[in-house]
């Protein structure tokens, strides 16, 4: 039996048979489709969707990258057992997809991409948008869609999508491959008919597999942990990806071994966990970065050891010992670890069965207890508020918030100042509520993403936490909140500039160069008065309900309405200015950004001591 349909109506029919299932719970794998239509998709997959009548529902989108941020959001919030997929025309819609494309692939999150592209047949070349290359009449600009995607193919024979599609379908549902998956669709290809057999939309169910670990890698790893009087672990994205945090709980209960966290990872415990002694590196805690300096093994769980984790490898002692439990193998030897390749829950299982009878020194314990009790007096300090009537820091503003949410609430940021600042001091009381991208620390991620998160999980209140820079790079899926009622919350603080690369441009000897926003003063810099935009006004007119907080005192109040509030809303706070401290606690770790070498400026010399310092503690882990 065969059944004729256009190669867009048969993807369309094809996705929405297809299932994951883990832990006997099955759910779509693909659940709607983002689209933005124009000549390269409108006649093929947007005809398709329409036919379909629904059996894969479509959003719409305002931007083509915030359409796969809302995306990533929506898998990361479903553990990457479903996901969605995001059609756009040929030319700048689909190469709009390439920066949302990185960031899945980086945080190793699942999306189908399904951009439009030149014609197969080439009955007019070139046609519009069409990149020429003229050493290669094969290219379009879909190919810089490759290196940031885990499969890519190009459908140019009907009959190609069945090994397409299912390789597609392979990849996005398993834990050890995902990323974005890109099936390019060129434009008369998409609107021809063939004959299908009918097995092909069949339901099909991928099983996420939760594979154990080596029994003879598990021996190695217990003995190094056995030997080891401080260990340490590092709880990646990984842990919340497996849903591992009981697993997880209950190995550091029978060991009392520490456990600080990625800003991936932040939440594996709860924050008032005796165990949690809070984020690892450069953003993180006093009490984490003194006992990485200390530790004579560190267990990584679910861990890629991005820069910013390893505080560019001067944070951990020369000597450590990793032993990484990872999914990939790629990750499980990075650092010359003692790899233990294996689903983070069943790998954790066997750790705490092999380590039974073990724990660390009382001691030790009694060590990280103080720590966690330091820092947790640095937090209080950094959220208190000496005077309600004057306009609040950005430390104070995550206090208000704090005193604000439930369990349930979910804290969606990516970029500037607010990730360290949250790493540092948010008090993360579930295993979703902290949604830090960090991976590809991508402005204009925030508000698409917290549409998908909300979409995933529509009983729970989701924030958006966006600094003027980034809400100025992307506010436009705002309109998609109000049109498709997602009553999103944002929270918008305007500080005038790019206050992160400000403070980071001032710390390299850049002197806050080309940071602020502010009129340009006579000298030629922007030095002059802050620019008069109404971010609050701005996003009003795109249909938000808007709640001013001109003060540290009326900023609670604000954000517990929104908190109650059924439609899109957003809490706009001025803070302190670009040039101003956060409030929170410097920095604990070294990240190395480098400093110029040769410089005149009195800044960029100073700098430069202080870089090559710190440069000269950098390491090799070997693993001897």
């Amino acid at each position: 039996m065969t059944r004729r349909l256009t190669v867009a109506q048969a993807l369309v029919a094809f996705l929405a048979h297809q299932y994951t299932e883990r832990d006997g719970r099955r759910q779509r794998l693909i659940e709607a489709c983002w689209g933005i239509f124009g000549h390269g998709n409108v006649a093929g997959i947007g005809q398709a969707l329409l036919e379909s009548e629904g059996a894969l529902p479509y959003l719409q989108g305002r931007n083509e990258q915030a359409m796969v941020h809302a995306a990533v959001g929506y898998a990361r919030q479903r553990d990457r057992l479903a996901a969605h997929a995001v059609t756009t025309s040929i030319g700048p819609g689909a190469t709009n997809l390439v920066t949302g494309a990185a960031l899945a692939t980086i945080n190793r999150l699942p999306v189908l991409l399904l951009p439009g592209d030149t014609f197969a047949t080439r009955p007019a070349d070139p046609v519009l948008q069409q990149l020429e290359h003229p050493g290669a009449g094969d290219v379009s600009v879909n190919d810089c869609l490759r290196p940031v995607s885990r499969y890519f193919d190009r459908i140019t024979r009907p009959e190609a999508l069945i090994p397409a599609a299912l390789t597609a379908m392979r990849v996005l549902a398993d834990p050890a491959e995902t990323g974005a998956v890109t099936l390019a669709l060129p434009q008369d290809v998409q609107a021809e008919a063939y004959d299908w057999p009918e097995e092909f939309f069949a339901d099909r169910v991928w099983h996420v597999r939760r594979p154990a670990p080596d029994p003879a890698a598990t021996a190695d790893a217990v003995a190094a942990v056995r030997a080891a009087r401080r260990p340490l672990i590092v709880a990646g994205g990984g842990v919340h990806h497996s849903e591992a945090e009981d697993a997880l709980r209950a190995l550091v209960e029978a060991t009392g071994i520490p456990v600080a966290s990625t800003q991936a990872g932040k939440g594996s415990l709860r924050h008032d966990h005796p165990a949690d002694v809070g984020g690892i590196g450069h953003t993180g805690t006093a009490v984490a970065d003194e006992l990485a300096r200390t530790a004579d093994v560190v267990i990584g769980v679910g861990t890629r050891y991005s820069d910013f984790t390893t505080a560019s490898a001067t944070l951990f002692a020369p000597g450590v010992r990793f032993v990484n439990l990872n999914i990939t193998s790629f990750d499980a030897h990075k650092l010359a670890a003692l790899p233990l390749v294996a689903d983070a829950r069943a790998g954790l299982r066997a750790l705490t069965e092999g380590l039974a009878g073990y724990r660390v020194p009382a001691s030790y314990e009694t060590e990280y207890a103080a720590g966690k009790g330091s820092w947790e007096a640095e937090v209080t300090r950094a959220y208190a508020v000496a005077d309600p009537g004057a306009r609040p820091t950005q430390a104070q503003v995550l206090g208000a918030l704090d005193a604000v949410v439930g369990d349930e609430d979910v804290i969606i940021n990516a970029a500037g100042s607010l990730p360290g600042d949250l790493h540092k001091l948010w008090r993360a009381r579930s295993r979703r509520q902290y949604h830090l991208e960090y991976g590809y620390s991508c402005m204009g991620y925030e508000i698409p993403a917290a549409i998908g998160v909300r979409l995933a999980a529509p009983d729970r209140p989701v924030w958006a936490l966006v600094g003027d820079g980034t809400y100025l790079m992307m506010p436009t899926e705002l309109v998609t909140a109000v049109q498709e009622g997602v009553a999103i919350k944002v929270v918008l603080i305007q500080n005038h500039g790019y206050a992160s690369i400000g403070g980071l441009s001032e710390a390299v000897g850049g002197e806050r160069f080309g940071t602020a926003y502010r009129y340009r003063a006579p000298d030629g810099t922007y030095s002059g008065e802050p620019l008069p935009v109404d971010l609050a006004a701005n996003a009003a007119s795109l249909g938000m309900d808007v709640l001013r907080a001109r003060t540290a005192g009326e900023l609670r109040t604000m954000l517990a309405k929104a908190r109650a509030a059924d439609r899109p809303t957003c809490v706009y706070v001025e803070t302190e200015t670009a040039d101003s401290v956060s409030g929170a606690p410097p920095a604990q770790a070294w990240w190395d950004v480098p400093v110029a070498e040769t410089a005149t400026r009195p800044a960029a010399v100073r700098a430069r001591r202080d870089y090559e310092r710190h440069a000269a503690a950098r390491r090799r882990y070997l693993g001897t």
